[in-house]
């Protein structure tokens, strides 16, 4: 699972019946140099199956993959992405930044 930001919302023109019921948003994957404001996002954008109504800015956790249709078995869904939560407020350890950063 990995932290994305809500950059905007996908709207179809005409979508399969399995897409009714949820909202898609345009996200983009955050680092931990984007978190700590160090770097502006860089990441490619994707697509994520929303169904907590998460807005623009909002951070939200990332399911992608296999695990982003796990929610709905047994029915399938075509989801890569998938929004498993909108978080409130995310704590830093400047300790633990500090010696991930000279790690890397």
């Amino acid at each position: 699972m990995r932290i994305a930001k809500i950059l905007g919302t996908v709207t179809l023109n005409r979508a399969l019946p399995e897409f009714a019921g949820a909202s898609l948003r345009l996200a983009v994957p955050m680092s931990l140099a984007n978190l700590t404001g160090d770097e502006e996002p860089s990441a490619e954008e994707l697509v994520l199956w929303d169904e907590f109504g998460s807005g623009v800015g909002d951070l939200v956790a990332l399911s992608e993959g296999g695990e982003a249709a796990q929610p709905f078995r047994p029915k399938d869904k075509p989801v890569d992405a998938y929004n498993a939560a909108i978080l409130d407020h995310i704590r830093l350890d400047d300790t633990q930044v500090n010696i991930l950063k000279t790690e890397n």
